[in-house]
């Protein structure tokens, strides 16, 4: 008996009752008997080469029906997967996954045994086969034979095609009965199901606007704590600042003093020196000698800047102390003698593999000294020529930041720069408007007082000493202004009195101009900062004070508008108190008669330039 494929089932081959599976169904005609309609004259009778093909090709059928059910019930299994469990009701017992069974493929006549599978006993040929009512032949009389029985030539006309009910076996996707009682649900299948449930009570959309709300109201918390943070302090600094502004100039000095000190630190520590052991990713560490002479080249610029300061305001205290007079007349000797030996130091202390960075630090720290230490000095020299030359300019440094800040969040749409995103262009010009106008007002307020206006010849004045009194500059003087005529009358009319002239002092148009500088330039201190920080890509200087981040944050502004302070009322408002006879004093000890001679002939050309003529 041959082997049976596994595209058939066991009765439907042994209904073929194929003998070898060497014989072609071309070449060999099978002579299995095929049963007949059952009958008590009837005997077995064999089947022809069609009825074998139409076998066969049921066969074939019937193996495509099974692939195509074993594939549906694949894709049924990855639906119901990806679903979940949650769709399957939870007093039913759980259904078992349907396998899909691969079925070997044939090589020549070796077949490989599926896996079995139990099927029903096979019926009796003579169940199988069934004649067709149309084609059915009335059957002779005494039982005779079929008339092609009694003559066996090709010629003759075959008998009826019986067709044959080949019963369906067991499908391979069928649902295997459940036990009784039906085992409990994995624990993942619990997790799935109550995943599900949650999915179910809580959309998706849900939770996610719920996580959306709760980070907006961690977030709300948190700047509603960095602003009373941020408030509280400012509100100290107002307080200390005041503190200090009335309790003299020397403790605004060492103020200023401490406030570049920590700008310094901060704006150093930015430049890590650091170098890599040869053929290792571990850091070896700083060169030990590059914090101390960033140290030593503070200390000496301060050393040099702060001691001509003091020699030019001071000069009566120091030329008249025996002590100090030798440091006095070669103080500038003695600076740079200091910063050649810190020159020397920083040649000497060299290292192969620190070179690069060695070289880098050299010429930060220099950097840094003109940028921060040398716009300190210019300030320091503000506060000696009168606080009010420090105390409103800083003023209004700290007003355009605050109205920047009220017009941005109010009417702020466009960005201004794109290294201060939070900078808009209707704060900007807001924040203009209201500095001057403040400038005008607290600039005024504070030129009544003389302890704002003098300049400093005593440190230990304070303003409940009332000990400083000057002549106070000409830009502190009032003066009226004459109105033309027209203007007065229309002003007149419109007052209901006369006005016909209007009293000013030049302090207030200086104030104009300090204003302006405060609103349009001095920002660009703050934008210089942020580009700064985004080049090193932290987000504050350090934390020096709380919710305001490092000093540098608060005094980027400020050393900008102390240099144009300075340089702008030096060049322009400095009333320089020098009389004819101190100058001929200088010309007579000091010059030659060569000297004088030449000396007499440029002034002399500079007064006919000028359109007066001098006769000699």
């Amino acid at each position: 008996m041959a082997t049976r494929p596994t595209f058939t089932s066991k009765t439907a081959w042994a209904a073929l009752d194929v003998e070898s599976g060497e014989d072609t169904d071309e070449e060999v005609l099978d002579e299995t008997p095929a049963s007949q309609p059952e009958s008590a004259s009837e005997s077995n009778s064999k089947l022809t080469k069609s009825a074998l093909r139409k076998q066969k090709a049921l066969a074939r059928q019937e193996k495509r029906q099974q692939e195509k059910l074993a594939r549906a019930a694949a894709r049924a299994q990855a639906a119901a997967a990806a679903k979940g469990a949650a769709a399957v009701d939870l007093k039913a017992p759980p259904q078992p996954a349907v396998q899909e069974q691969s079925e070997p493929e044939l090589s020549g006549s070796a077949v490989q045994e599926p896996e079995k599978v139990e099927e029903p006993e096979a019926l009796p040929v003579k169940e199988l086969v069934q004649p067709v009512p149309e084609h059915a032949t009335p059957k002779p009389a005494n039982g005779a034979a079929h008339p092609h029985e009694a003559n066996g030539s090709a010629s003759q006309p075959a008998a009826p095609e019986p067709v044959v009910a080949l019963p369906e076996p067991p499908r391979r996707d069928a649902p295997v009965p459940a036990d009784p009682k039906p085992a409990a649900p994995a624990p993942s299948e619990k997790e799935a199901v109550a995943a599900r449930r949650n999915d179910i009570e809580n959309p998706p959309e849900q939770k996610q606007q719920q996580q959306q709300l709760e980070q907006e109201q961690a977030e709300k918390a948190k700047k509603k704590s960095s602003f009373l943070t941020r408030t509280l302090w400012t509100f100290i600094m107002i307080g200390g600042f005041i503190t200090l502004l009335l309790m003299g100039h020397a403790y605004m000095i060492v103020l200023v003093m401490l406030c570049q000190t920590l700008v310094y630190r901060e704006v150093t520590a930015l430049f890590s020196l650091k170098r890599k052991d040869v053929g290792q990713g571990n850091a070896r560490g700083r060169d030990p000698w590059s914090k101390t002479l960033n140290w030593y080249f503070f200390a000496v610029t301060n050393y040099f800047l702060y001691g001509e300061s003091i020699i030019y305001y001071f000069k009566h205290v120091v030329f008249s102390n025996a002590q100090l007079t030798p440091f006095a007349t070669n103080h500038r000797f003695v600076s740079f003698t200091l910063y050649l030996i810190g020159f020397v130091g920083f040649v000497l202390s060299l290292k192969r593999g620190y070179l690069k960075q060695q070289f880098g630090l050299f010429c930060w720290v220099h950097m840094t000294l003109l940028l921060i230490v040398v716009s300190s000095h210019f300030i320091v020299n503000n506060i000696l020529e009168g606080l009010i030359w420090f105390w409103v300019p800083a003023s209004l440094v700290i007003c355009n930041d605050v109205f920047a800040y009220v017009w941005g969040i109010t009417l702020g749409r466009t960005p201004l720069i794109k290294l201060s995103p939070k900078k808009t262009v209707e704060g900007f010009i807001g924040a203009f408007f209201s500095t001057i106008v403040f400038g005008l007002l607290w600039g005024t307020y504070f030129m009544r007082f003389d302890y704002m206006i003098c300049p400093m010849r005593d440190l230990g004045v304070t303003a409940w000493s009332g000990q400083l009194q000057c002549t106070p500059n000409p830009a502190f003087v009032w003066r009226d202004w004459q109105m033309p005529a027209p203007l007065s009358v229309f002003l007149s009319t419109l007052i209901g009195h006369q006005v016909t002239t209007v009293p000013y002092a030049p302090y207030q148009l200086h104030l104009l101009v300090l204003s302006c500088f405060a609103s349009l330039v001095a920002p660009f201190g703050g934008f210089f900062a942020s580009g700064f920080k985004r080049a090193f890509d932290i987000k504050d200087f350090g934390h020096s004070i709380p919710g305001h981040g490092g000093m540098t944050d608060r005094m980027d502004c400020q050393f900008l508008m102390g240099v144009f302070t300075y340089v702008y009322y030096s060049s322009l408002i400095r009333d320089n108190h020098v009389t004819v006879g101190s100058i001929l004093q200088t010309i007579v000890s000091g010059l030659t008669l060569t000297e004088q001679l030449e000396l007499m002939a440029d002034l002399k050309r500079y007064l006919e330039s000028q359109g007066v003529t001098v006769r000699l």
